[in-house]
């Protein structure tokens, strides 16, 4: 259960930026005693891939903050984010960390990582959702602050994923929560504005 744990909030985290969770997974198999990530999924934290994944990172940070452009990036980031949920999903709940040596997905390798292609693409969709209709709504002003929320959140869900799997539940029931809300939101106001008959 714990593994599953791990790989959803890892997942989730790439749903809101592709490239957090894999970053701080090749970190953290770098430099954290008693994580090491199984054999097919060590190549995260060579250096060419942190080295690849951190400028990869860094650039979404910077789209993502600018209006317009974080909107172009949503686009570009519906393929990317979903794949990245299956890489991280897969990497981590399969994962031998000191504190859980025990393997959910042993006979079943590519299960893993469909769930977490699938939960990466609910929470894109739910980002790429809401986003446009909150730039819209604020004149692009809220796109750095949206933008700032959302890779910290991500930074929040992979780590917390990988030390402590028991707050990174409490973080990802807070995001479903918040998701649900905006939905919700953007729903009403959508309604709202349209003409009544």
């Amino acid at each position: 259960m714990l593994e599953f744990l791990v790989g959803s909030s890892l997942a989730a985290a790439a749903g809101l930026n592709a490239w957090m969770p894999l970053f701080v997974l090749g970190m953290v198999d770098r430099f954290l005693p008693g994580f090491d990530l199984p054999a097919g999924w060590a190549w995260l934290s060579s250096d060419a891939a942190l080295w690849i994944v951190g400028a990869l990172l860094v650039v979404e940070i910077v789209a993502d903050k600018i209006p317009a452009v974080d909107s172009i990036n949503d686009v570009i980031q519906t393929v990317i984010r979903p794949a990245s949920g299956g890489i991280a999903f897969g990497a981590g709940a399969s994962a031998e960390a000191a504190t859980d040596p025990t393997h959910l997905f042993e006979n079943g390798a590519w299960v893993p990582i469909a769930v977490g292609i699938v939960i990466a693409l609910a929470v894109h969709a739910a980002k790429a959702t809401v986003r446009p209709v909150a730039n819209v709504a604020t004149a692009g002003i809220a796109a750095p602050a949206l933008s700032t929320a959302e890779d910290l959140s991500s930074f929040a869900l992979a780590i917390t994923a990988v030390v402590v799997p028991i707050v990174s539940a409490v973080l990802l029931v807070g995001l479903i929560v918040m998701i649900v809300a905006l939905l919700r939101r953007r729903r009403r106001l959508s309604k709202a504005a349209q003409p009544r008959a």
